[in-house]
């Protein structure tokens, strides 16, 4: 009889929905590191999203056209169509580099940065596939080269430079109009956080990383 009694209160509370109960018990039955990892997925798209956005008015001349950005915009975090660049289908380090590249084959470099990010974190978590039952199904290596591709594209942002000296991306710098962007460092530190700590969940080491102009962004994929 006991039994029976628990299958009946776990259906009512599963059927019911009455004050949130069917969502606290899905709750109560995913464990607690499965829960963060879908948290910080949901976060790693907002920040990446609104990254791009600061990026964009910080360097207008990557791709004027307001219509055209909120498209690729909708293209990479929800899902739209992208652009033909001949790059969307490629593994996310490859796309970073040709965001920094000398002469890249598609002009719209903050694209092509956000682009590969928001791979990169999918390659990582294998997103396409991803039904999380615990943090072990994520590859703690996949996770340490996410890190060390962020870290370094937030690196290579305030670096790298063209032929006349100018940065490829201005961050903090007065752009066009005297906009002045003082958030995007605190958008990447959070997502390097986040990532830390999923690292962290997986029994991991906390990343010290060092760049230097000979690095290279990894494969997350190998």
């Amino acid at each position: 009889m006991p039994a029976i009694k628990t299958i009946i209160i776990v259906a009512i509370l599963i059927t019911a929905g009455c004050q949130g109960g069917a969502n606290q018990f899905k709750k109560a039955i995913v464990p607690v590191d499965v829960q963060i990892i879908r948290y910080h997925l949901g976060e790693y798209n907002k920040s990446l999203e609104e990254f791009t956005r600061r990026l964009y008015l910080k360097n207008p001349k990557y791709e004027k056209d307001l219509e055209a950005r909120k498209t690729k915009i909708r293209g990479i975090f929800h899902t739209g169509v992208l652009p033909h660049t001949g790059l969307n289908d490629l593994p996310s380090h490859v796309i970073l580099e040709a965001a920094f590249s000398k002469d890249p084959m598609y002009k719209d470099r903050v694209y092509l940065l956000s682009l590969g990010l928001s791979k990169s974190v999918q390659e990582a978590y294998d997103i396409k596939k991803a039904m999380f039952f615990t943090s072990i199904q994520i590859p703690l290596e996949r996770l340490q080269r996410l890190y060390h591709n962020i870290a370094h594209a937030n690196w290579r942002l305030k670096t790298y430079r063209d032929e006349k000296g100018d940065l490829l991306f201005l961050t903090n710098e007065a752009g066009e109009n005297g906009y002045i962007n003082m958030g995007y460092e605190v958008i990447m530190t959070e997502i390097l956080t986040r990532v830390k700590d999923d690292i962290f969940l997986r029994g991991g080491a906390p990343p010290k990383l060092v760049f230097y102009m000979s690095t290279l962004f990894l494969s997350i994929l190998i």
